[in-house]
């Protein structure tokens, strides 16, 4: 999976998120323009700002990752 758009209202969200990435065992990234961060960093992700669209950049593929952030996901 690359380049999925996702938004993070709360920071319940970003833990949310977070506790998703971290169940796999790839490399999860998360770019918010020119800064890429460890999607799997609660702290990072937060720094990014709420309400932000960000893209979800996966080192690996698994659709059960894939379907677990689609609730997030920018239409």
């Amino acid at each position: 999976m690359k380049g999925t758009r996702i938004r993070l209202m709360n920071p319940a969200e970003v833990q949310e998120f977070v506790n998703i990435a971290s169940k796999y065992d790839f490399d999860i990234d998360l770019s918010g323009g020119t800064c890429y961060l460890d999607a799997k960093s609660f702290i990072g992700v937060l720094t990014q700002g709420l309400k932000r669209e960000l893209t979800v950049i996966c080192r690996g593929e698994d659709e059960a990752f894939r379907r677990s952030i689609q609730k997030f996901a920018v239409a």
